[in-house]
């Protein structure tokens, strides 16, 4: 759209201390009354959001869409770099009077409100989708029933059992949204009760699809159809809303037409009333361990009133039994009419307008200005990805194995940390001949969020193996899931990775470097078919993203006879727990290297920094202790690479310097860069002060690359996992004689002869070389007349 000028606010690291005072740049990463000190921390709103399909995964990639459309620009996400929402707020906000638009949660800007109080007077509006106030359940229904039977269901949550009041947006963070409304600033409520009646209809959709004239027009159709593809049932045309697009339509409107006090508008009518945000439960005033605000405090936070309106029960999450007790639900995040001293008068719009033309096919007056303006040649993009290059082309890249006899299976479980790629990159180096990679399982319970699979592709095609599947595992860890709604789930153990800086925010970008990589023609995508048990096909169903079991069960059908799997794992060990249930699963795999793991003893201190109180778990096994005791009691071949074995090889001085030369490989120089930034913001910042962690997770890698000189030395040990649910000692292992399983430990190592071997093997130039070394050079094929010989194959 072409808008580099338009700064983006991304995160922060700053917390709120017990006492309620907030420091510069909290990041927003959670509700105002669970933030602290840290960006981890738990889900007790966020867990009504799905994590998988139709969730996070989806969002955060766009369904697939994402990177099979959009172009690459310039600016990208670089940590401690990137300006942070509150600098981008106070600096916008500081230059004069300004309108702000919430289509989310309202904590950033609460946060700012509140820390920012002599800035408030340069706000001159706030516009907010969100919240349901009374819905379209009164229509049709006897007039007799009170107005709270009519409409006990107006939220949008699901399911809706615990609080059928809320909406996400003021769900997420009913404090926030308290904060905003009672702020003063003239505030204009764009609810459900009004976005309801403007669905995507039928007709609705059909003349979008005629009407693609700009590129955004093409991207916002195709993500809509996605989205309609994918749908669960068939009801998405009466329950798909234009939520935000009709907000900012009504918002426009009010704004060209500013004298008028009612908020007259061409597509809502409108009506002033008096509601607040319900922040908790009553009876208020009784502190039973839910509520950050007053529990435990002799002074509540943010100066809040012992027994007002922020006193009572807190929602807990989706399954909070106090929801239950009464038979009606909890009310967090619920936007109701008032009256009193609790009141705040704001401007709703109720229900959209018809059109003006009583000839248009459109029925809302919305939906012709939408498609106009989407289609308008003022201020229209430029291109998408496969027009922004004249000779753009999607190849995939597959090496020639020709008559070469390929080495042991191996099959690569990872979590996407950093030093899960790195020890990708090793794999993939090594000789076919030695190492015949077959797949690669994503854990989606660990350092990362399950929509970065797109970086492994992007790594895979850069070394030209684009033969190799991909599976994505679980999102949720055992036993976290919800039990009536698996879309959703617990965070109970998820909570410990930190949501910013070090965390998934890193992770999910590889610390800013993601960008750099080649794009693959492969990518995450919710392509499905009726044949996997999808509602419906979608216009391209071969490009369906696999499971982890849809990979693995690939792998087994393509054995050999007489063959068997050797299992690297790097994350946490929720897909090989998945595994060992199939049928026969264990009769074909050799044996199990796990990368992680803590052996408890006075000496070893685990990893898990942001739970003070476990002291001795490995991340890996916290994050999902049920399948780690599943894999640990199993009959597999396990041989454990603990924690205190990945510390002796984490030095990024060592590691950096075999890596350091001209005569290297683009893989080499690209392990430096990435190993060279870690180290230095590990220098810069305390949230980084635990990234030299994932340099031991290399050490899986390396060992089965059998080099001769590393001089290995085992012990069998009766271990035992913790995972009895007490989160000060779950993902512990123990040393028991009578009930532990005999695990292959490792004990030793040539600590120098790792790091040579680490380096020598990426900066080897006649094994598996990378086949495009970075976007750069993609950009630069994607410019230039293209040869027509290649020996790859397309």
């Amino acid at each position: 759209m072409d808008q580099h000028h338009i700064p983006v606010g991304v995160g922060g690291e700053g917390g709120i201390f017990p006492n309620g005072t907030i420091l510069p740049n909290v990041g927003g990463f959670h509700p105002i009354i669970d933030q602290g000190m840290s960006t981890a921390g738990g889900c007790r709103y966020r867990q009504a959001i799905p994590v998988g399909l139709r969730g996070h995964q989806d969002v955060n990639s766009n369904y697939g869409l994402r990177k099979s459309f959009l172009p690459q620009g310039g600016r990208k996400y670089t940590p401690l770099e990137q300006p942070t929402a509150q600098q981008v707020m106070i600096s916008a906000i500081s230059a004069g009077p300004t309108t702000v638009f919430l289509m989310g949660a309202h904590t950033n800007f609460a946060i700012f409100l509140m820390k920012n109080p002599h800035l408030k007077k340069n706000v001159e509006h706030i516009y907010v989708m969100g919240g349901a106030i009374r819905s379209n359940c009164l229509n049709g229904t006897n007039s007799t029933q009170s107005e709270f039977e009519q409409c006990s269901s107006i939220g949008n949550l699901y399911p809706e059992d615990s609080n059928p009041y809320a909406e996400f947006n003021i769900f997420s963070d009913p404090f926030a949204a308290y904060t905003v409304l009672h702020s003063g600033i003239p505030v204009t409520l764009i609810p459900l009760d009004a976005t309801r009646t403007i669905p995507v209809s039928k007709k609705f959709f059909v003349e979008f699809e005629k009407r693609q004239n700009t590129y955004e027009a093409q991207y916002c159709y195709q993500s809509l159809k996605m989205t309609h593809d994918t749908w669960l049932g068939d009801q998405f045309h009466e329950v798909y809303c234009m939520w935000d697009s009709f907000m900012v339509g009504i918002a426009l409107s009010i704004m060209r037409n500013s004298q008028s006090y009612n908020g007259e508008n061409e597509f809502s009518e409108m009506e002033y009333m008096n509601i607040t945000v319900v922040t908790s439960n009553k009876p208020y005033g009784i502190s039973d361990g839910s509520n950050p605000l007053i529990d435990g405090l002799a002074i509540p936070r943010f100066n809040v009133k012992k027994n007002g309106v922020h006193a009572g029960h807190v929602q807990m999450g989706m399954q909070d039994p106090f929801c239950f007790k009464s038979g009606k639900g909890c009310q967090d995040g619920y936007t109701v009419k008032v009256t009193g001293p609790e009141a705040a008068r704001v401007l709703v719009a109720t229900k959209a307008k018809p059109s003006h033309d009583s000839g248009s096919l459109l029925e809302k007056e919305f939906y012709n200005s939408f498609l106009d303006v989407l289609n308008s040649r003022m201020q229209t993009g430029r291109f998408n990805i496969s027009t922004q290059f004249p000779y753009y082309k999607e190849v995939l890249y597959k090496p020639d194995i020709g008559k070469k006899l390929m080495g042991k299976p191996v099959v690569y479980d990872m979590d996407m940390s950093t030093g899960d790629f790195l020890a990708l990159l090793y794999l993939l180096k090594l000789p076919v001949e030695l190492f015949n990679l077959k797949g690669i399982l994503v854990s989606s319970t660990g350092w990362a969020t399950s929509a970065t699979v797109d970086v492994v592709y992007d790594i895979l095609h850069m070394m030209g193996r684009d033969d190799i599947p991909v599976g994505l595992g679980d999102v949720f860890a055992v036993g976290q899931v919800h039990p009536t709604y698996p879309a959703t789930g617990d965070c109970k153990y998820a909570k410990a990775i930190p949501q910013g800086s070090g965390g998934l925010l890193d992770s999910d970008t590889l610390y800013g470097l993601a960008r750099d990589l080649p794009r693959s023609p492969r990518r995450y995508t919710a392509e499905n078919s009726v044949e996997f048990g999808a509602s419906r096909d979608t216009d391209h169903p071969e490009l369906r993203q696999p499971s982890a079991v849809d990979v693995w069960k690939s792998i087994v059908e393509s054995l050999d006879p007489g063959s068997k799997i050797t299992i690297l794992t790097n994350g946490p060990l929720t897909n090989l727990a998945k595994i060992i249930h199939l049928e026969n699963s264990s009769s074909v795999i050799q044996e199990v290297y796990i990368v992680g793991g803590n052996i408890d003893n006075d000496d070893n201190k685990g990893n898990v920094f942001t739970v003070p109180s476990n002291e001795h778990a490995e991340f890996n096994m916290f994050l999902d202790p049920l399948a780690a005791k599943t894999v640990f009691e199993s009959k597999l071949n396990v041989t454990l690479i603990p924690l205190h074995m990945q510390k002796r090889v984490s030095s990024f001085c060592a590691s950096l310097t075999g890596l350091r030369t001209e005569n290297g490989t683009p893989e080499s120089a690209f392990c430096w860069r990435l190993l060279s930034r870690l180290r230095q913001l590990q220098q810069r910042h305390s949230s980084y002060h635990h990234v030299d962690v994932f340099l031991g997770e290399i050490l899986g890698a390396v060992i089965l690359g059998g080099h001769q000189h590393l001089n290995l030395t085992y012990n069998f040990k009766p271990l035992k996992m913790v995972a009895d649910g007490d989160i000060s000692n779950v993902g512990q292992i123990i040393i028991d004689e009578e009930q532990g399983k005999l695990v292959k430990v490792l004990e030793s190592l040539n600590v120098a002869a790792y790091y040579d071997n680490f380096a020598e093997v990426l900066r080897d130039q006649s094994h598996q070389s990378a086949v495009i070394g970075s976007f750069q050079e993609q950009e630069r094929i994607w410019t230039t007349l293209p040869n027509r010989t290649s020996s790859c194959f397309q």
